[in-house]
């Protein structure tokens, strides 16, 4: 029979080195920003009751969360998908705060499904949230922030993809679309399948100025004049719909100047559109189809919980944001010292230690000396006192 038991199941990972230690120096460094910026880490746990992780945001991971009964309680629990959910319920439930609060959070979360063929079941998920502020100042504060943290992790050049759920939605409203037909429709912008969009239209017998409005979204995409043009097409919507449009012109001035990035502006891309309530963006790299990160603003999470705040955040996987950046070969860097019980070499291990080196001590009868164990000095002895030189290439 074969043994495979050093199989993972598909789309699961482990980390080795030197990718492990890439991993915990940038971990180290997004800790360093976010604080910063003001943001407290906060650490939620893997599992919860499930009807806690798939309220409000969550309502979109049912089918990317493994479940399992507690047996303490015989409650249905989930392993987390997203941890953005936990952090609104920390920030509602737990902070109960009505000042301001900025969180942020980084953690494995598991997916029942990877988001495309092949793709990884266990990302690193690394994120901030702004609660309790409701202009486009706190929108810009993330946008900022997750630009910064892309860059912090190697990304040097970001295409940010903006928009705003609340355009269709004040333009369905307007319409008096029923559920459905606001779902087929937005399944068809998602696609941007003109025909299919232009039939669902047709279908409802609209007025002449909403139909146009309602076909025009797909075709609103592109650089910083496709503003000017939905400003054009829109003029005859109410302000459900203009408002929305004149926050996503704000927001993007206010990021206009950020180096290193270039704005796109997509009114049919929804993401998110059932929890999000404002502007949404995800940035994107060339080459990768897939965002490397997402956010937007979802006003009112926090209360099923008890405490509704406006909120805005962002994500990012920073398994697949490494993976896109050029691996440095590893630096061969540390003291290796002799495998000897003598205590004053003891005394200088640990003191070495203390001052932040790495030391590798040798192990009786092992293979590998200081070269082979990653090291370019080692420990001799030395006129009675054990002393560091450098190792002979």
């Amino acid at each position: 029979m074969k043994n495979d038991r050093w199989l993972l199941p598909e789309g699961i990972e482990e980390i080795l080195p030197p990718r492990a230690e890439q991993l915990d120096a940038t971990l180290r460094r997004l800790l360093d920003l976010f604080k910063s910026w003001g943001y407290e880490l906060v650490m939620p746990p893997f599992i919860e009751y499930l009807e806690s992780l798939l309220t409000g945001t969550g309502n979109d991971l049912d089918l990317q969360t493994f479940k399992l009964t507690d047996q303490l309680t015989g409650r249905l629990m989930g392993l987390r998908a997203d941890m953005t959910p936990q952090v609104a319920r920390i920030d509602a439930h737990c902070l109960k705060r009505d000042v301001p609060t900025r969180l942020c959070y980084m953690g494995t979360v598991l997916k029942t499904l990877p988001p495309t063929h092949g793709g990884n079941r266990s990302p690193m998920q690394v994120g901030a949230e702004l609660y309790g502020h409701a202009g486009i100042e706190s929108d810009v504060e993330v946008l900022r922030l997750m630009v910064r943290t892309l860059q912090c992790a190697g990304i040097e050049h970001v295409y940010l993809d903006l928009g705003h759920v609340g355009i269709f939605r004040g333009l369905a409203q307007q319409a008096n679309l029923d559920s459905e037909c606001e779902a087929r429709l937005f399944d068809a912008l998602q696609r941007k399948a003109k025909p299919e969009i232009a039939s669902l239209l047709a279908e409802r017998a609209l007025p002449e100025s909403l139909h146009r409005m309602l076909d025009a979204l797909a075709d609103l995409h592109g650089d910083e004049t496709v503003l000017d043009r939905a400003a054009s097409v829109l003029a005859g919507a109410d302000a459900t719909v203009l408002a929305p449009l004149d926050n996503l012109r704000q927001i993007a001035a206010a990021i206009s100047n950020l180096d290193g990035v270039s704005l796109h502006f997509d009114l049919a891309e929804l993401r998110g559109y059932h929890y999000h309530t404002g502007a949404v963006f995800a940035a994107f790299v060339p080459g990768q189809g897939q965002a490397i990160a997402q956010g937007g603003r979802y006003d009112d999470i926090g209360k099923v919980f008890g405490h509704a705040r406006p909120a805005t955040g962002f994500s990012t996987d920073l398994k697949n944001v490494l993976s896109l950046v050029a691996a440095k070969a590893p630096e061969v860097h540390g003291i290796f010292a002799p495998c000897d019980g003598d205590a004053a070499l003891a005394r200088q291990i640990d003191t070495l230690r203390e001052a932040g080196e790495r030391v590798i001590q040798a192990l009786p009868g092992q293979q590998g000396g200081a070269a082979e164990m990653g090291c370019d000095r080692e420990l001799v002895l030395h006129g009675g006192s054990w002393q560091t030189v450098t190792v002979n290439k």
